[in-house]
């Protein structure tokens, strides 16, 4: 099984930033614009498109205010299987830091997992005013 991680600081406050990611369902506005273009929830989970046209489907797994944990699944998309965790800590030097962190197979689709999980980094930085 392939693995890829993003870690991402940003100068907003790890509460500040949790409240962004628990909010499952403001993907396209509050965490990732861009990124995710629309975000449609259903019982336990949310239908997810991206600025590709892809959709997938995203079952919620679990939400840990306590950890500041966020975790789910995949269906629909190029992976067999995909389960990711998103985790807001304090960063040392101030701000936040995210540590990202998908599981998936085909090991064969790394690169592109990895692209869209850069370009989702990337969205995150600009959504909290880091920049690229």
């Amino acid at each position: 099984m392939a693995t890829h991680r993003e870690e991402i600081r940003v100068p907003a406050s790890p509460a500040d930033v949790w409240d962004a990611v628990s909010d499952v369902g403001a993907l396209a506005t509050r965490l990732v614009p861009g990124f995710v273009t629309h975000v449609q929830l259903e019982p336990g989970a949310r239908i997810v498109t991206f600025a590709n046209g892809a959709t997938v489907r995203e079952p919620i797994v679990a939400i840990d205010s306590a950890r500041r944990r966020l975790v789910w699944s995949a269906e629909g998309g190029l992976a067999r299987h995909y389960n990711a965790a998103l985790q807001v800590f304090e960063d040392e030097g101030g701000g936040s830091r995210l540590v990202w962190i998908a599981d998936f197979l085909p090991d064969e689709i790394a690169p592109r997992i990895a692209a869209a999980m850069q370009a989702g980094a990337d969205a995150m930085r600009r959504a909290s005013g880091a920049g690229d």
